[in-house]
């Protein structure tokens, strides 16, 4: 055999291989891998997902487990009248909303810590000092035991410490909902660095 053939031989063969890994690449991104990384975790205990509830936003208008059903969604627990962690928490908040707020399938639910004095003027004027769209940003209040069970054994972003007299949601923690009701990453909502991640992940999970 030839030189000449030997090289045409090896030409094809490396531009074979090239061409399998392209297209290799292609299919996981069809299938959900993002860019070849492993998909997000889910936590919590196996079959973990969000419990059923109903609260009522700041236009007044009912909110249950449909309205958030096939999305992604970022939960968190605040209270207006805070003034150490919350400020910061949804000053970032207001980066993610910068970031997806147009999203299609794309929502923020902010359940208040304080439904006894959270009304729902009250948060719909805190709402506005964030430039809320109440179409894709929620902030939510309803009965107090229901908000609590939600932040301690659904999202998962409070240890539930404080208990009786003292018991208080008050928790710095983010929770990255899917489409499906299941947790997919916690993040420190005072943290730059945890926001950047959380940007970083939810364009993972939508590309799942």
């Amino acid at each position: 055999m030839s030189k000449k053939a030997i090289f045409y031989i090896i030409f094809f063969v490396v531009l074979s291989i090239g061409f399998m890994g392209y297209s290799g690449l292609m299919i996981k991104e069809g299938t959900g891998e993002f860019f070849g990384k492993e998909k997000l975790p889910v936590l919590g205990t196996p079959g973990h997902k969000i419990q059923g509830f109903t609260l009522v936003n700041q236009d007044g208008d009912t909110i249950t487990q449909d309205n958030v059903k096939g999305k992604i969604y970022v939960a968190e627990y605040f209270f207006t009248t805070c003034t150490n962690i919350c400020p910061v928490m949804n000053k970032n908040m207001e980066k993610v909303y910068a970031k997806y707020g147009s999203t299609p399938n794309f929502l923020i639910l902010s359940h208040t810590s304080d439904p006894d004095y959270d009304s729902i003027p009250v948060l719909k004027a805190y709402a506005g000092k964030h430039g809320a769209d109440s179409k894709n940003w929620y902030f939510l209040t309803g009965n107090k035991q229901h908000l609590y069970k939600l932040a301690r054994e659904s999202y998962l972003v409070d240890d539930g410490q404080f208990t009786g007299e003292d018991d208080f949601v008050h928790t710095q923690w983010f929770a990255l909902v899917d489409g499906e009701g299941q947790v997919r990453g916690l993040y420190e909502g005072t943290k730059d660095k945890d926001i950047e991640k959380l940007i970083t992940d939810i364009d993972r999970l939508m590309h799942e």
